[in-house]
């Protein structure tokens, strides 16, 4: 079964933007993958299209109607098995592990949120999941949705040239990726490691294992103190 991306939005068009150029574009058009754009505006009932109405007890901007969300939810008669996701500051912290679940399955049904949100009882009531890219608010949730399917399009089988790839990445064991060189071997002064160009495999390993838990631990302490610190080990960095 072919991995597929449902997308509900106001904004069509955007779609696949981004997702329809390299990796996950040379993907898409060779068919390991599918995506589908609906319009949200279809399932309006009025001769305006109208999808939103003022807050309930006042307040700025417009809200999702719960009627003609639900109604487009239904409309794009998915599979009760596939998730069904809400692109959403308050959501759940997208994840690498999170990621590869959903690149496991069959593939998600992703609401694109505008204005000032979604009436809370059609989240309820067709069991939309609150996923959030990070803390800050875009205009909506297009961008948001673009970025979770591209993170899962790379991990589906015969997308990136080489499975193993992928393994050493950021967030792959709870860490950031190490530094990565190429030529030329001299830039502006500057070489590379000589650990990296020694041939010797084991050392090799154990250097961006240290430096990905020296950069981990820098840069990002959350990730660190979830992992429990790694007591007992050492960075090449540490001196």
């Amino acid at each position: 079964m072919t991995w597929r991306a449902t997308v509900l939005t106001l904004f069509p068009e955007m779609f696949p933007g981004p997702l329809g150029v390299s990796l996950a574009g040379r993907a898409l058009a060779s068919g390991l993958w599918a995506l589908e754009a609906r319009d949200i505006r279809d399932s309006a009932t009025d001769k305006h299209r109208s999808v939103d109405d003022t807050p309930a007890g006042g307040g700025p901007g417009m809200v999702l109607r719960a009627d003609v969300l639900a109604a487009a939810i239904d409309a794009a008669a998915i599979d009760q098995n596939r998730p069904r996701l809400l692109m959403s500051p308050r959501g759940r912290p997208l994840t690498q592990s999170m990621v590869a679940e959903l690149a496991a399955g069959a593939g998600p049904l992703i609401v694109c949120g505008r204005f000032e949100g979604v009436d809370q009882r059609v989240i309820e009531a067709r069991n939309l999941e609150e996923v959030s890219v990070g803390d800050y608010v875009l205009s909506g949730g297009e961008i948001a949705a673009m970025a979770l399917i591209d993170a899962c399009v790379r991990l589906l089988p015969g997308v990136m040239g080489k499975q193993t790839s992928g393994v050493d990445e950021s967030f792959s064991e709870g860490l950031l990726e190490y530094p990565q060189f190429t030529r030329p071997q001299e830039f502006e002064g500057r070489g590379i490691p000589e650990i990296l160009i020694s041939g010797d495999h084991a050392k090799v390993a154990a250097w961006r294992r240290a430096e990905a838990e020296a950069l981990t631990r820098t840069r990002r302490p959350d990730l660190w103190a979830a992992r429990g610190g790694l007591k007992g080990t050492k960075s090449t960095t540490d001196g």
